[in-house]
């Protein structure tokens, strides 16, 4: 039970280590900035209300329910019973008064998601459930109740929609541009917000080291004897700092089918976040209320997610972003930096010389604006 005590509507089933629980928190409180500033961004894409307004009405919702209730099993007391405790401690934790259908679908790859329009419906692979120990399942499944508290099921759902839909009309070269411009935007939104739903995972869980288990799982598979949570994060580091210009065009371009962040960066961001001033004030009870969303301003909300974008990019180790906030800051002799900075598309054979470029004198007095 909680450390409050007290039961709640059909989470009478939860686990004997005690956690803390929040009653009527705001997914405010854990949204990840980046994520709200997507969404957005998403919202204001031409086209997409349209296309949303449309897929709402037509998208065969109860055809959804009844396919996961004839080809996958329901989570409940009697079918799963370990992970319907799950589910309801971490409804309980996040204070979701009405707790999910939760499904276990067959199939090897490891993956969980939330989806649905009218109301969400939580679905995990065999895969997962077998890849994972309880704590680590325990912030898997506190993850995808975030992800339901924070209305995403809907998003979610119509990406995948369209992700097929696009598949199906590659053949027509109009219609192909412009359901990929909307589909490029959701991905862009969708990965933002596994981050906010990793940081539910570990409200729910409030166990840093099972999130970090679980992260590094899905990554390198049941082989935690061969990892190291330490070497897994340096990997973060280094993917963000290495390389020129060149490599960050890459990692954009990497990055743009997928649909969830690099896990290595997943589990930094992560950890950055748990020890965060942000984190502890929720823990110590200090959060926003969902009472309160209603007050909520929208502009101070991207404003937030603006500043937190900007000093992201500052303090960013990427070239391409370290390029980026030096030409907000005016810098000087940015010319040289970006010819330097992409000589891999311009590398000369081996041997050849290559004429020498001009430099602006490093002692060169600073522009001033008139």
């Amino acid at each position: 039970m909680s450390d409050d005590g007290h039961e709640h509507n059909g989470h009478e089933h939860v686990p004997s280590r005690q956690r803390r629980r929040f009653p009527g928190i705001s997914s405010r409180a854990y949204e990840h900035p980046a994520d709200r500033s997507a969404l957005v961004a998403l919202r204001k894409l031409s086209g997409f209300d349209t296309v949303f307004k449309a897929l709402s009405g037509l998208l065969p919702e109860r055809s959804l329910r009844l396919l996961f209730l004839s080809d996958s099993v329901r989570v409940s007391d009697e079918q799963f019973a370990h992970l319907n405790d799950m589910l309801r401690d971490a409804c309980y934790i996040l204070d979701l008064e009405k707790v999910p259908p939760m499904y276990v679908n067959q199939d090897p790859q490891p993956n969980a998601m939330c989806i649905g329009l009218d109301e969400p419906i939580i679905v995990v692979t065999t895969g997962l459930v077998e890849l994972l120990d309880e704590e680590e399942m325990r912030a898997v499944i506190g993850h995808e109740v975030g992800h339901a508290l924070s209305g995403h099921s809907v998003y979610r759902t119509i990406l995948l929609f369209l992700t097929n839909l696009a598949i199906r009309v590659a053949w027509i070269p109009l219609g192909t541009l412009a359901i990929m411009a909307i589909v490029t935007a959701l991905r862009e939104w969708f990965r933002k917000s596994e981050l906010s739903a990793d940081r539910a995972g570990l409200l729910v869980g409030q166990d840093l080291r099972a999130s970090m288990r679980g992260l590094m799982k899905i990554a390198g598979g049941n082989h935690l004897h061969e990892m190291n949570v330490d070497a897994f994060l340096k990997q973060a580091e280094e993917y963000e700092s290495g390389g020129d210009l060149r490599d960050s065009v890459l990692k954009i371009l990497n990055l743009l089918p997928r649909s969830h962040p690099f896990t290595t960066l997943r589990a930094a961001e992560l950890k950055k976040w748990s020890e965060s001033r942000d984190y502890q004030r929720i823990m110590d009870g200090h959060y926003p209320r969902r009472s309160e969303d209603k007050d909520t301003s929208v502009s101070d909300s991207f404003r937030e997610s603006a500043a937190s974008y900007a000093g992201n990019v500052k303090s960013s180790k990427d070239p391409l972003m370290k390029l980026v906030s030096d030409i907000a800051g005016g810098a000087g002799g940015l010319g040289g930096r970006v010819r330097r900075g992409f000589d891999g598309f311009t590398s000369s054979a081996p041997g050849e010389e290559r004429p020498p470029r001009d430099e602006p004198p490093t002692d060169a007095p600073p522009r001033t604006e008139d």
